[in-house]
C-alpha cells in the first residue's frame, strides 16, 4: 500500500486531517509531515494575540501520522474492502512538550513501532519543528478494530 493510498483512506477530513505527506513507511515505523495553516480554527482563541498550536492538536497529529497511518500500513493485507476499514482508537498517550509550534509551521513526525500484537499498536512518537528541534515526544498506543455497523447496515 502506497503512502498516498494510506492518506486517501484515513478516517479524517478537513479541518481535522493533520497529514500532508508520508516520506517513509515500513514495518518498523513512519515519517510524515504536516503544515498547520495560519487560518486554522484553533488559533482564533489559543492564545489571544499570541497564537500557538494547542498540545491536543500536536498529539492528534502525532497519532494520525505515527499510529493510524502505521496501523493501516500494518493491516494492509487485511484491507480488502475500503468501505469497511479497520479503525484505530487511541487507548493511551503519554506526551512531553518542549517547544511551541506557531501558525504556518511545518512539522515532522517520526514514529517507531514498539509492538503490534493482538490488535494493539504501541509507538514511540516524536514531533520536530522546521528547525529539526524536538517539540514533543511520547508513547501512543491504540487498538485496531472494525468499524461498527451503521444504522443502515444493522437494518439489512
Amino acid at each position: 500500500m502506497t503512502a498516498e493510498k494510506i492518506i486517501s483512506i484515513l478516517p479524517y477530513t478537513e479541518p481535522f486531517l493533520f497529514v500532508d505527506h508520508l516520506q517513509q513507511i515500513d514495518e518498523e515505523g513512519v515519517v510524515g509531515y504536516y503544515t498547520y495553516p495560519s487560518d486554522s480554527y484553533f488559533y482564533k482563541g489559543h492564545f489571544v494575540d499570541n497564537p500557538v498550536t494547542p498540545g491536543v492538536i500536536l498529539t492528534e497529529t502525532m497519532a494520525q501520522i505515527g499510529l493510524v497511518c502505521l496501523g493501516l500500513f500494518l493491516m494492509r493485507e487485511q484491507i480488502t474492502d475500503e468501505t469497511k476499514l479497520p479503525e484505530m482508537v487511541m487507548v493511551s498517550n503519554e506526551t512531553d512538550y518542549f517547544l511551541p509550534v506557531f501558525p504556518g509551521e511545518k512539522v515532522k513526525v517520526v514514529s517507531r513501532k514498539e509492538y503490534f500484537r493482538f490488535g494493539k499498536l504501541k509507538c514511540q512518537v516524536t514531533l520536530y519543528n522546521e528547525r529539526d528541534e524536538m517539540v514533543c515526544r511520547g508513547k501512543i498506543a491504540g487498538m485496531i478494530s472494525r468499524k461498527p455497523l451503521t444504522s443502515n447496515e444493522k437494518d439489512e
